[in-house]
């Protein structure tokens, strides 16, 4: 096949303000297994947006954003529901970052023989592709931003603040992750930001500036996420997947009260994952177990064991219909390091 046979379906990112998702959730609430699962994380997802002076953290890793949820997260920032990211380098740069220079994701099969991708310069994420060639250019877009600025230590938190702001000038997509919770004062984490295309840019960057060049401080990054912790107080964590991201988000408690603050566990938990609990993992622990590290309370925390687009519209999309967003005023946590 040639390549634009492949690269012709785009993965459409679903929009939650046009889906019935409170009648489904209400019908679920009276089910069993995942689907009562399901509702009672919608509830605790209300409770988190309800609760006054709370930080709402959402933490992303794995696909979901190359695989159509990229604008639930999108408006999750700009209707005031979540107040900090921390994400993966992958979900931020290779998925956000990259559809805002003007790329797509395509539907694809992963019945196909991978070989033949390779040959046509195409990257395959289960059923979605990605142009190769189009993925590099923001590598390269990554070093350019790297390039412009002055050679020092960065936050991941601070050089995506710096892709936000190229992005109000240059994006072909406007409603980006990244460019709206710059332009909402939202912070985005990434912990591991290397292990993305920004890893490739900012190689690029330091090979041709071996002297004085950019770094990633994910010190910093931790440390500066402990203070939005510690200025918050309440919290509450919806999490995609597990990973470096949550339990990033998670052991804020712990690091605050190692610099002699203390501050209450994560009141508020939801995890949706796929990962299993028998080898003592689950993508970092259930969140019953993170309580036994003083992260996260036990009164309100929900694990769905669900692939996280079949379930996500659904939450968020409530909580978009149930409209206690409308009342909540923005944290805007970005200015804490102005």
């Amino acid at each position: 096949m040639k390549k634009e046979d492949l690269l012709k379906d785009v993965v459409k990112h679903i929009d939650i303000s046009k889906i019935d998702a409170a009648s489904i959730i209400d019908a679920m609430r009276e089910m069993s297994f995942t689907s009562r699962d399901t509702a009672r994380a919608a509830d605790i997802l209300n409770m988190m947006i309800r609760e006054e002076g709370a930080a709402n953290i959402l933490t992303l890793a794995g696909s979901t954003s190359a695989g159509g949820c990229m604008q639930v997260y999108v408006d999750m920032v700009k209707y005031g529901m979540i107040d900090a990211i921390v994400a993966t380098g992958a979900s931020i740069v290779d998925m956000d970052f990259f559809e805002a220079l003007g790329f797509k994701h395509y539907k694809g099969s992963p019945y196909v023989d991978d070989n033949e991708l390779r040959a046509l310069y195409i990257d395959r994420i289960y059923d979605t592709y990605i142009d190769e060639g189009e993925l590099q250019t923001c590598d390269k877009t990554v070093k350019e931003i790297a390039d412009s600025l002055e050679p020092r230590p960065y936050s991941s938190r601070e050089f995506i603040k710096e892709m936000g702001k190229y992005l109000v000038k240059h994006s072909k997509k406007k409603e980006s992750l990244i460019q709206v919770a710059y332009e909402n004062n939202v912070p985005i984490f990434c912990p591991a930001f290397s292990d993305s295309s920004a890893g490739f840019g900012l190689v690029l960057h330091q090979v041709g500036s071996p002297d004085k060049h950019v770094t990633i401080d994910s010190v910093r990054d931790f440390r500066e996420l402990t203070e939005v912790k510690m200025e918050a107080g309440g919290s509450g964590l919806f999490m995609i997947g597990g990973g470096v991201p949550k339990n990033f988000a998670q052991d804020t408690v712990v690091c605050a009260e190692l610099l002699g603050k203390e501050v209450p566990m994560h009141k508020y938990a939801i995890q949706i994952t796929v990962a299993d609990v028998r080898d003592g993992a689950c993508s970092s622990s259930t969140l019953k177990e993170a309580s036994s590290w003083g992260k996260v309370d036990t009164t309100y925390e929900q694990m769905v064991y669900a692939e996280a687009t079949t379930v996500v519209p659904l939450i968020v999309g409530y909580a978009y219909q149930k409209g206690y967003w409308k009342t909540r005023g923005k944290r805007e946590y970005s200015k804490l390091f102005d």
